[in-house]
């Protein structure tokens, strides 16, 4: 049946049970915030962070080093103010071994012959020049004869100290060392290294011009420095720290 009545239908309708809401679900709560991370506590020292690798060192130059050439003209020119005769040589070169610009050396001051021929640099040579003047006034004074020769036994030679191929190399490979063997002289017997009798003028000149040597050379060994000098005058120009100096 329709009903058609407006006050009858709004009856009805106000009459109808009212249909009950479904609740909507509570709002999802939001995410927290991360927890931050706790302070180091005071009495804790704070971590220390793992070292950085050594900085690679430098790469080292293929092949041999090249030698410095040093400048030798003041040099030359004092040693000809001393009346030294020597003639240049070509460079010298055996592995490790060798000099620049070393010099055949054939006389030194006064006209005293140097026995056979040394070769060495300009600075060793200077240095035995220098001192060799000084030999002649020992000799002169204490033998009553200028010397006439200085006998040499090694220059220049590529060999390691004492003759020990597993040592350091020997200045004598940097034509930097010279050994005497002893003097001669004009109108008297020569005079040897390491075998002139304690006691005698002999044996005073050649303690004499060992001690005088220090005055020139860096290294000065010879007798009673150790067996393997007790035969010569080793004497060098070896550069030390500070410039220390070797005399035995």
């Amino acid at each position: 049946m329709l009903i058609r009545h407006p006050v009858l239908l709004a009856a009805l309708l106000l009459a109808r049970p009212a249909v009950a809401e479904v609740p909507l679900p509570p709002p999802r709560p939001d995410r927290p915030p991360p927890a931050a991370e706790p302070a180091p506590s005071p009495l804790e020292p704070a971590p220390t962070p793992a070292p950085l690798p050594p900085e690679r060192p430098a790469e080292l130059p293929a092949g041999p080093v090249t030698p410095v050439v040093p400048d030798d003209t003041a040099c030359l020119r004092r040693l000809d103010r001393l009346g030294v005769k020597a003639e240049p040589l070509p460079p010298l070169s055996d592995g490790l071994c060798g000099a620049p610009k070393p010099l055949r050396v054939t006389e030194l001051p006064d006209g005293v012959l140097v026995s056979p021929a040394a070769t060495l640099t300009c600075q060793a040579t200077e240095a035995l020049a220098r001192w060799s003047t000084e030999v002649r006034v020992l000799a002169e004074r204490g033998l009553g004869y200028a010397p006439r020769s200085v006998r040499i036994a090694t220059s220049y030679e590529c060999r390691g100290q004492n003759r020990d191929p597993e040592a350091k190399l020997s200045e004598h490979a940097f034509a930097n060392a010279v050994d005497i063997v002893g003097f001669t002289f004009e109108g008297r017997d020569p005079v040897t290294i390491g075998t002139e009798a304690d006691g005698t003028p002999e044996a005073a000149f050649q303690a004499a011009v060992q001690a005088k040597a220090c005055a020139f050379f860096r290294t000065v060994l010879g007798p009673g420095s150790d067996a393997a000098h007790g035969n010569h005058l080793h004497l060098d120009e070896r550069e030390r720290p500070a410039g220390h100096r070797l005399c035995q």
